[in-house]
C-alpha cells in the first residue's frame, strides 16, 4: 500500500518551498495537481520531473477513486495546489477523506499557508479565530452565513477573489457594521504584498474606488463580547495603545479594542483621543 502525502506548495514566493517538501516531491511516483501548468513551473524550478495527474473541484469525484486505487497499489502520491496547503478550503479533503476510509495512510508535510500568514500579521486577535474559507454563492445561504458570522467573537478569516472582493466587502459591512475592524491582506509574499488595515466601511469605500487586484485574505475582528460587568477603562485605554504599537491607526485601534473590552466605540476613541 502507498502513501499519500500533502505537499504545501508557495503561495508566491518560491523561496518558501522546504526541503522536506521539494525531498518529497522528487520521491513519489506521481503527483496529483490542481494545474499541472502551475505546477510544472515549480518542478522546473527545483529541477524535478515527475508524472503527474489532474486533481481539482471539477474533476475530484472520478479522480479521487482513480487516485486511491493507485494508492492502494503500493504507490505513493503528492497532492499539490496551485499555492498553500492542500486540504484546507480545498477538494483535497474529499481526497483525504478516501484514504482514511480505505485505510490508506496520509502523511501531511508543514508548510505555506495563506491563512496563517495573513492571521499572524494582521493585528488583531489570534489566540482564538475561526477560519470560513470562501462565502457561500448562493444568496439564502449566504445571508444565513453572514448573520451567523455578525455574532462570531473570535477573529474571523475568509478568502476571497478579486473579482468578487467589492460585493463580498459591501455584504460584511452591511451584516457586521462597518465600523468592525477588519485586516485585507493582498498578493502574501509575493512582490506587491499589502497589509491594509482599517474598519470594514473604509474597506468597502477604498476598493470601490480601486481595481482589486490579487488574490485577498480578509482577517475580520471577532463581535463584542456580552459581559455583564462594566468594562475596565485603563484596560481598554491600555489596549489601544497596544494596536497603535502594531501600527493600527487610532480610529481602527479604538474600534477593535472597543470589539475586544465591550466598550462603546466613541466613548473609547475620545478618551484615547484625549490620552494622546
Amino acid at each position: 500500500m502507498g502513501k499519500l502525502y500533502l505537499v504545501p506548495t508557495p503561495i508566491g514566493n518560491l523561496g518558501d518551498i522546504s526541503p522536506r517538501a521539494a525531498e518529497t516531491l522528487a520521491a513519489v511516483d506521481f503527483i496529483a495537481a490542481e494545474d499541472t501548468r502551475v505546477t510544472v513551473k515549480l518542478l522546473n524550478h527545483l529541477g524535478l520531473k515527475r508524472p503527474m495527474v489532474i486533481y481539482h473541484r471539477h474533476n475530484c469525484a472520478a479522480a479521487g477513486p482513480a487516485i486511491l486505487d493507485r494508492l492502494l497499489a503500493g504507490e505513493d502520491c503528492a497532492l499539490v495546489t496551485d499555492a498553500g496547503t492542500p486540504a484546507i478550503s480545498d477538494p483535497g479533503e474529499d481526497l483525504v477523506a478516501l484514504c482514511a476510509q480505505s485505510g490508506v495512510p496520509v502523511e501531511s508535510i508543514p508548510g505555506p499557508c495563506a491563512l496563517t500568514v495573513a492571521l499572524s500579521a494582521s493585528g488583531l486577535p489570534t489566540a482564538r479565530f475561526v477560519f470560513e474559507g470562501f462565502l457561500p454563492t448562493n444568496r439564502k445561504n449566504r445571508r444565513l452565513r453572514l448573520e451567523a458570522l455578525a455574532e462570531e467573537e473570535r477573529t474571523v478569516v475568509l478568502y476571497e477573489a478579486p473579482h468578487k472582493l467589492r460585493d463580498t466587502l459591501a455584504d460584511l459591512a452591511d451584516a457586521l457594521g462597518g465600523e468592525r475592524p477588519v485586516s485585507v491582506c493582498r498578493e502574501l509574499t509575493k512582490l506587491h504584498e499589502e497589509i491594509w488595515r482599517g474598519t470594514l466601511g473604509e474597506a468597502r469605500d477604498r476598493w470601490a474606488a480601486q481595481e482589486p487586484r490579487g488574490e485577498f485574505v480578509l482577517v475580520i475582528a471577532g463581535a463584542p463580547r456580552r459581559d455583564e460587568e462594566a468594562p475596565d477603562e485603563e484596560a481598554a485605554l491600555g489596549r489601544v495603545a497596544e494596536l497603535r504599537a502594531l501600527g493600527l491607526p487610532l480610529k481602527a485601534a479604538a474600534a477593535q479594542a472597543a470589539v475586544e473590552t465591550g466598550m462603546k466605540k466613541r466613548r473609547l476613541y475620545e478618551l484615547a483621543l484625549g490620552k494622546k
